[in-house]
């Protein structure tokens, strides 16, 4: 799993920063703390002398029923030698100014060109690496540099916010509401059986068409959707799904139709997810378009098939566990970009949760209509029934097939 590899996500800052600071500034870069005289020629010393949690993103959610990730901000002392001991010298001095200006560059830690196993530790991050500096007082210096020679020494302070170590815990997801699954849900042109239509939202008022309510929330690519306001008898109307245009079928003065057209979505490449969504009138003359007010719509994958691989025994139990290949089918399952995840669900529980597909060609086949989950030896399945659940982007597929994992090829 990608989101695994941030645990090394602290050892990774520093490592990036090092890297940085060799490159940029021409001076060998050496970590550890300030009084172990680490290098005998001109040289910086990185030390990370405090984590502390962000306060602002604490409790923030990558996607809903998963628990929170540590979310940490990492500060860096700095200090500059000309040689062994000597950190107070004409020289020493210019070599802290070079390093003051490289973490000065951006204001980002940039991920370009650094070692494949710092890149994966830090590019799950849903945020880019921000550096800021910080007071250096002498107070806190004098903290600091308290060792064998308690030699008070010129250095700068900086911070890196927010680094991220994702939970290693299964999210608690859940199959949906109102779906009836005893049905066979693979079967051509089914459509859940929901309990309950989904529920609009409030919104502000605009000038032109007025949107209040859209119904369903959620759909998936070939439905018709109903937008309920004002003027919606308007001439000239269509529909913009984020950046997509959609055609209107039906208009009435307190509501319109449009289509979540196959061929449309497939050309425009938009992924599933939560889009922005517009009733746009083109004015007659001038041309120029008259956009209601924003709803949310949740543009959401199908899941048509889960094909199930020859299986490859790990572990003969019990109980037996193993891994193999599976092929999803369907519509919106992701691009490499989209945060995709399959999860194994048995029991009223999730077992297993993966997030890291096997790469799609350079050009995949338009409308985002296979991936394939392929699991190694170390990310071994016990045998059994499961209902696969798959999430694009914050959405779930309506559909959950029922899989089973036998215990023999």
């Amino acid at each position: 799993m990608a989101l695994d590899d941030t645990k090394n996500a602290i050892g990774a800052v520093t490592q990036a920063l090092k890297n940085r600071i060799d490159f940029f500034s021409g001076t060998t870069v050496t970590v550890g703390r300030p009084d172990q005289h680490t290098g005998t020629n001109p040289h910086l010393n990185l030390f990370l002398y405090e984590i502390a949690f962000d306060p602002h993103l604490k409790n923030t959610l990558l996607n809903e029923g998963e628990k929170a990730p540590l979310w940490m901000v990492l500060k860096y002392l700095l200090t500059a030698f000309e040689s062994t001991d000597e950190s107070d010298s004409i020289e020493a001095h210019e070599h802290l100014g070079r390093g003051l200006r490289v973490v000065y560059r951006d204001d980002l830690l940039k991920l370009t060109g650094l070692p494949t196993n710092v890149v994966k530790a830090l590019d799950p991050n849903p945020s880019e690496l921000h550096v800021t500096f910080d007071e250096s007082p002498t107070d806190l210096m004098a903290k600091l540099m308290q060792g064998p020679d308690s030699k008070l020494r010129l250095s700068i302070c900086f911070q890196v916010r927010p680094v991220m170590i994702a939970s290693g815990e299964p999210g608690d997801y859940s199959l949906l509401v109102g779906v009836d699954y005893t049905k066979d849900l693979v079967a051509p042109n089914f459509k859940p059986t929901l309990v309950d239509p989904y529920v609009g939202i409030d919104v502000i008022p605009s000038m032109g068409s007025f949107i209040s309510e859209i119904s369903p929330k959620g759909f998936e690519v070939g439905e018709e959707v109903t937008i309920s306001g004002t003027d919606m008898h308007l001439a000239n109307l269509s529909v913009m799904l984020g950046p997509v245009e959609l055609p209107v079928t039906m208009q009435q003065p307190d509501q319109l139709k449009f289509a979540v057209d196959p061929a449309i979505i497939a050309a425009s490449a938009i992924s599933a997810g939560s889009h922005p969504v517009t009733v746009v009138q083109t004015l007659p003359g001038t041309g120029k378009k008259r956009k209601s007010n924003t709803v949310i719509g949740n543009l959401v994958p199908t899941l048509n098939t889960v094909a199930v691989g020859a299986a490859v025994i790990d572990d003969p139990g019990p109980p037996i566990k193993s891994h193999r290949d599976f092929d999803l089918t369907g519509a919106l399952l992701g691009l490499d970009s989209d945060d995709t995840i399959l999860a194994f669900y048995r029991n009223g529980a999730v077992l297993e949760v993966f997030d890291l597909f096997t790469p799609l060609p350079a050009s995949p086949p338009p409308g985002q209509l296979t991936r394939q989950l392929v699991l190694k030896s170390n990310d071994e399945i016990p045998a059994g029934d499961y209902y696969m659940i798959l999430i694009v982007n914050g959405q779930q597929t309506p559909q959950s097939p029922k899989i089973t994992l036998a215990a023999w090829p």
